[in-house]
């Protein structure tokens, strides 16, 4: 699998077990190592099509500026009154801080209507549950099976799958594409349905640039949603940084992360936040070492203004910026995202692990990332310089997208795809 490997950060909660792909996504058991040996259908914990909500203006104010011994808890939530009026003399030890992670399963469990029962008697009529009256219908073509024809599955998600398929008919006739098969009934709430809806007007928002997958085409029946793109074969970003012992040298590098942020670029000028950047969401169009890359997965990107602040948690843990867990975010939250792939490329390991989410979480408030060992000492200035301006803690201090194009790292390596 390589030689990839993380550090437990000392200030991260190591007890107990649990997945920490995505934030709001199952919680299953620990990751068995820093960097997983595969994704989707090839085995990783990974949650491909986990909703995204909808933006609405932060009613929190900014949580910074803020020293290390920041409080970890979401901006606007503060401790227990207990905590700070009660003497502690009264118990043998202080109560332990709550998880980080507490209101992540709450807005999981909003969204995918798996909450806790409300206490009180049980509804009588099961037949008027809030998902029966859901409007499932998209107004997307009602002809899948006459215009496509279903290859085998090539990856799969919390609420569907993806295959490969070829058209019958039209411009796709005889072509190979990729078919996001999203199942209707695993859509149990509104919130659900609005970001199918979302993502395929994301897709046609945003055709044209050379590192985004292409969309074709949207369909439905009624069972499932079918959203139509462009078939990578090359396989994840995550399975060629496996396939190199766990890293990359500089030079090869600099032209992933040229690759990903003229895309990232793009999409903010359009002014959409894609808020799940990871390895696993960069596919290669082919097998072929100098294959170009493609950002797939818009389930949890939303269009967003230049002067709003976004305060639901979406993305996947160790990529989450610290100011999406204090819910007050926008634009910058990508660039920290490319800071840790950026981190993982040039070292193999991730800059904030733990073996829990709360601990991730933890690590990614306070802790800093490591520079000290190897391979660390035997990399450039310049490479070290641009890392830690992606993964400053203070939003307005951390560079855009634009701003990072432009960084004498990067100067120079290769032609911007903008």
């Amino acid at each position: 699998m390589g030689q990839c490997y993380g550090k437990t950060n000392p200030t991260a909660e190591n007890d107990g077990a649990a997945n920490t792909t995505t934030i709001i996504g199952d919680f299953g058991g620990p990751p068995q190592s820093p960097l997983p040996s595969g994704s989707g259908g090839n085995g990783l914990p990974s949650v491909k099509n986990t909703p995204a909500r909808s933006s609405n203006a932060s009613p929190w104010p900014s949580p910074y500026p803020q020293g290390v011994n920041a409080s970890p808890f979401p901006g606007g939530v503060s401790p227990s009154p207990a905590r700070t009026s009660t003497p502690r003399r009264f118990f043998r030890r202080p109560f332990p801080p709550p998880s980080p992670a507490k209101h992540i399963r709450a807005s999981l469990a909003k969204r995918l209507g798996h909450g806790k029962p409300k206490e009180g008697p049980i509804p009588e009529d099961r037949g008027t549950e809030p998902e029966q009256a859901l409007d499932k219908s998209f107004g997307y073509s009602k002809n899948f099976g006459a215009k496509y024809e279903l290859g085998k599955e090539v990856g799969r998600g919390h609420f569907g799958h993806t295959c490969s398929a070829r058209g019958k008919k039209g411009e796709l006739k005889d072509h190979p594409v990729a078919v996001k098969i999203i199942s209707k009934a695993k859509m149990t709430t509104a919130i659900a349905i609005e970001d199918v809806r979302r993502e395929v007007k994301m897709l046609k928002a945003l055709s044209g640039h050379k590192h985004l997958v292409k969309y074709h085409d949207a369909c439905e029946d009624a069972n499932n949603v079918y959203i139509v793109m462009e078939l990578c074969e090359g396989g994840e970003l995550l399975d060629r940084i496996l396939s190199r012992g766990g890293k990359y040298t500089e030079e090869d590098a600099k032209v992933i992360v040229l690759q990903i942020l003229s895309v990232v670029a793009f999409c903010h000028l359009q002014g959409v936040v894609h808020r799940d950047l990871k390895p696993e969401n960069f596919l290669f169009t082919s097998r072929s070492e100098d294959a170009d890359m493609k950002l797939i997965d818009f389930g949890l990107s939303d269009f967003i203004r230049p002067d709003e602040r976004l305060n639901d948690i979406v993305g996947s843990a160790y990529y989450v910026a610290p100011e999406v867990l204090h819910r007050s975010y926008s634009l910058e939250a990508d660039i920290w995202s490319i800071g840790v792939i950026t981190y993982i490329l040039l070292c193999g390991s991730r800059p904030f692990w733990a073996r829990t989410e709360s601990g991730i979480f933890r690590a990614v408030l306070r802790a800093d990332p490591n520079f000290d060992d190897l391979p660390w000492p035997t990399v450039s200035a310049e490479a070290k310089d641009f890392v830690k301006r992606l993964l400053n803690k203070d939003y307005r201090k951390r560079m855009t997208a634009v701003q990072a194009l432009t960084h004498p790292w990067l100067r120079g390596t290769t032609v911007l795809y903008l």
